[in-house]
């Protein structure tokens, strides 16, 4: 039998823990795909150095698989870096068993050959786990050759880092949840988390997202996910749930499905997602809320033209207002989120973001200040012929576009002239998200920071 430890080491709860979904679509997938394994499971958000120790002394695993979801807090007020954190784990780790190490995770994918440096695993994954990490633990168990399996990242015989592409990828995975990590998240969390599709089609300055899952969209089974709502539902009481995709409305006609199935499945089903201003109908809208949609989060950017030119978006602020007006005439809570300051900026797109925002209707703006620049992204490529880096290896530790033709100092006071709620990364609503969870309130709950 393989013993499989499966590690979450995020720590990061601002502003509320994440439930580790990425570990537990993998321990679903070898569970089923590989004969007489027997998968274990720990997270740090709710445990220490000390019990993951014994838990590797305990457990005597023949395989430890450690996911990085996060690489740093992408807060220009706090830049707090995680690695740190994750060396740590990696010394208990190697300190307490001799098992081969492979570690992945959307934090990982982004840096695959300087974490690989840094952590000094046995082997790691760029990009969608499941198939490669089950392909690996088959062919270490077998003696057999592993460079020729997809994603994985290692050291060839001459000592040189090989990160292998990508070039198939699965449509359904099966989320079975972790029933104690289940009660944490939903007590704290107020939701859990599923997957519908991976990948996103855009083309953003600034993002991540295509480094990590690529540009090609691949819609999961709706039944299948259908199937995962309703097992949380009936066995655990889970009635909120957040879609992480990258941006929910890219597929049309597979958001419809999903949306009838659940329809058709009576659950008494909430849920939100990050959303695109595009592509959008309010028809498409009264679908979506018939099925459970209660929040929106617009990955907006801006309310300038001019600057979503710039941000390379594919929609503008008509685009914007009209699905806001939408969504305030159906009821649906919906929020904004900002990029102030970034690639182009100056004040005159400021004033024209801050005066637009008059005309959303009652609702939570959040902005960011700069741009974090990620390896492989325009941006990078933006500072490095600007002069603000001079490798992309120096992305390691957060460093920020910020556009030199405003007055960052003056953002906030702007902001809150409007009349609007704005939100910025250093003001901490903790303190208000953990009376309403006392109160067994769940969903997002930053509908509540617009009183």
């Amino acid at each position: 039998m393989n013993k499989i430890a499966l590690i979450s080491a995020n720590t990061y709860q601002v502003p509320y823990p994440v439930y580790p979904l990425g570990v537990s679509y993998l321990a679903s997938y070898l569970s089923l795909h590989i004969p007489d394994i027997d998968v274990r499971l720990f997270d740090f958000n709710y445990g220490n150095g000390q019990e993951f120790a014994r838990f590797l002394r305990c457990h005597q695993f023949d395989f430890v698989g450690i996911s990085l979801r996060n690489i740093d807090d992408v807060n220009i007020f706090e830049k707090n870096n995680f690695i740190v954190d994750y060396r740590k784990i990696m010394l208990i780790v190697r300190e307490n068993t001799s098992s081969p190490v492979v570690i992945g995770g959307p934090g990982f994918s982004i840096f695959p050959e300087l974490l690989f440096e840094e952590l000094n695993p046995d082997y790691a994954i760029k990009g969608e786990g499941e198939e490669s990490l089950r392909r690996l633990i088959v062919a270490l168990s077998e003696n057999r050759d592993v460079s020729d399996i997809e994603g994985l990242v290692y050291r060839d015989k001459t000592g040189v880092i090989r990160v292998n592409e990508h070039k198939s990828y699965i449509s359904s995975p099966v989320l079975h949840v972790d029933a104690q990590w289940a009660d944490f998240y939903w007590e704290k969390s107020g939701m859990l988390n599923i997957q519908t599709k991976r990948g996103c089609p855009y083309r953003c300055v600034y993002c991540s997202y295509p480094v990590i899952d690529g540009h090609k969209v691949r819609t999961l089974d709706a039944r299948t996910v259908v199937a995962n709502i309703e097992e949380l539902y009936r066995t655990k009481g889970i009635d909120y749930l957040f879609f992480t995709d990258s941006i929910f409305n890219i597929q049309n006609e597979y958001d419809e499905e999903l949306a009838r199935r659940l329809i058709e499945s009576r659950l008494p089903i909430q849920w939100g997602a990050y959303f695109s201003p595009q592509n959008l109908t309010c028809e498409r809208l009264k679908l979506f809320q018939q099925s459970g949609l209660t929040h929106i989060e617009f990955g907006s950017d801006s309310f300038s033209d001019k600057q979503l030119e710039n941000y390379n978006k594919t929609f503008r602020f008509n685009d914007i207002l009209t699905q806001s007006l939408h969504c305030s005439d159906l009821g649906i809570f919906y929020a904004h989120f900002l990029i102030l300051g970034g690639y182009g900026e100056t004040e005159e797109t400021l004033d024209e973001t801050f005066e637009r925002s008059k005309m959303l209707g009652r609702t939570v703006i959040f902005p960011f200040v700069g741009m974090r620049i990620y390896p492989e992204t325009e941006l990078c490529s933006i500072a490095l012929r600007e002069g603000i880096i001079r490798s992309s290896r120096e992305l390691i530790n957060p460093v920020y576009y910020v556009s030199k033709k405003i007055n960052v100092d003056r953002l906030e006071t702007r902001a809150a002239a409007t009349g609007q709620k704005w939100i910025f990364p250093n003001n901490d609503s903790s303190d208000m998200i953990k009376r309403f969870r006392a109160k067994k309130r769940k969903g997002p709950l930053w509908e509540f920071l617009r009183y």
